[in-house]
């Protein structure tokens, strides 16, 4: 058999195209989910604190809120793509996507009494929580019982690049849509992004549930969590940057607050094509390692830039770093735990990153109202070089393992 030739689970002999395809055409849910999520990511910062009159913290709550949604649901979208299956799964997330349109739209018909309109943005954030945690982990579960479990790194990466080719598309989308038209014609693309989504889910063929053990979810954790922690803290620079760039540049009187976003997926979408590779090639951790550094450097970049055109070099330098670090890690953690815990390890693994996302908003909506936009920059490349700090232990780790395991195999 030609080494370009890849046999499926089914049987089925796939060429390195065919076989991107299989995954693709699964990791577009991804796409459709993310492109809702970035529709307003841009907009509801400033809306929630210009149009309704709320303060900093409040309009990071409203985009973190989503994270700590999808934080408390992880271990049931991982559980249920394991034992009802993942094309189920993804379906019940599409669903919760559309559900979050409504309650956009709801925001703009009650935007006269603030209180009323933030409380729908904030059921809107929940929902969109949840159909993010049911269709990123059916969505993973199912593009790699699709082609295999050797392919998991390939579909790790490519399910980040359906994540943030749709928020680098979705936030200048979003900031068109409610300059030209309404917060109301926002809510509407959500919602039918989101029937769409459910409609072709329910199209596609599912795939059987994989049998054997399953290790209860909170083994799945502990097994996991050194990795989730270096995952959180690499995610910690994202999620500062989808939170508070566009009142950051706000607060410098410079445009172009979106663009950041969409250098930032621009990036994050290039450097994913170009090194996913890598992975395979140099192992997970050595990878996550440069990773860190790089981002570290973008974010550090944000804090000392001093015009529009630097700080958007930031953004995409951020981008880049913080590109193979969910994958890297990922593929490490997934081989720690049996096939059938595997949407359960994604599941665990992701909730760390949410977990991340969803204090990263109000911690640093209190570091900017003490010390200013640029400190919260400041603050996430620290928690990034952390990370690294735990990601070069898990390597020396690893290593030692396999020198002893291959001292074991020579007495």
């Amino acid at each position: 058999m030609p080494p370009s030739t890849h046999t499926a689970p089914d049987g089925a002999q796939l060429s390195a195209f065919a076989l991107t395809v299989r995954i693709v055409a699964i990791a577009f849910f991804t796409f459709i989910c993310y492109l809702a999520i970035g529709l307003p990511l841009a907009v509801l910062p400033g809306y929630v604190h210009g149009q309704l009159g709320y303060g900093s913290v409040l309009a990071g709550l409203a985009i973190s809120v989503q994270y700590a949604a999808t934080l408390l649901s992880r271990s049931h979208a991982g559980r249920m793509a394991d034992t009802v299956g993942p094309k189920q799964t993804a379906v019940v997330g599409m669903a919760a996507c559309a559900a979050s349109g409504v309650f956009l739209l709801l925001a703009y018909a009650f935007e006269r009494s603030a209180w009323l309109s933030l409380s729908a943005i904030i059921a809107s954030r929940l929902a969109l929580g949840f159909g993010e945690s049911w269709v990123g982990t059916g969505a993973a579960t199912w593009a790699i019982a699709r082609v295999g479990p050797l392919h998991t790194a390939r579909v790790i990466s490519w399910n980040g690049i359906c994540t943030y080719g749709g928020l680098a598309l979705g936030a200048p989308l979003g900031v068109y849509l409610e300059r030209e038209w309404s917060m109301g014609a926002l809510g509407g693309a959500v919602l039918l992004l989101g029937l769409a989504g459910l409609g072709l889910a329910l199209a596609r063929k599912a795939v059987a549930v994989v049998g054997g053990h399953r290790m209860a979810f909170k083994s799945v954790v502990l097994r996991v969590f050194p990795h989730g922690m270096a995952l959180g803290l690499g995610s910690v620079g994202f999620g500062t940057l989808a939170a508070f760039v566009a009142l950051y540049y706000a607060s410098r009187s410079w445009e172009g607050a979106a663009h950041a976003l969409s250098a930032f997926g621009c990036a994050f979408i290039g450097v994913r094509l170009l090194f996913a590779g890598t992975i395979t090639r140099y192992g997970g951790f050595r990878v996550a390692q440069v990773s860190f550094l790089v981002e570290a450097a973008g974010l550090a970049l944000l804090w000392l830039a001093p015009s529009a055109g630097l700080a958007l070099m930031g953004a995409a330098l951020t981008g880049c770093g913080f590109a193979l670090v969910f994958p890297a890690i990922g593929v490490e953690a997934v081989a720690r735990v049996p096939a059938g815990s595997r949407g359960a390890a994604l599941g665990a693994y992701s909730a760390f990153l949410d977990l991340a996302l969803g204090v990263t908003g109000p911690v640093a909506g209190y570091i900017s109202g003490g010390f200013g936009y640029p400190a919260i920059f400041l603050s996430a490349a620290l928690a990034v070089l952390v990370g690294f700090g735990i990601a070069t232990g898990l390597y020396r780790h690893a290593a030692r393992q396999a020198l002893a395991a291959k001292d074991v195999g020579n007495i």
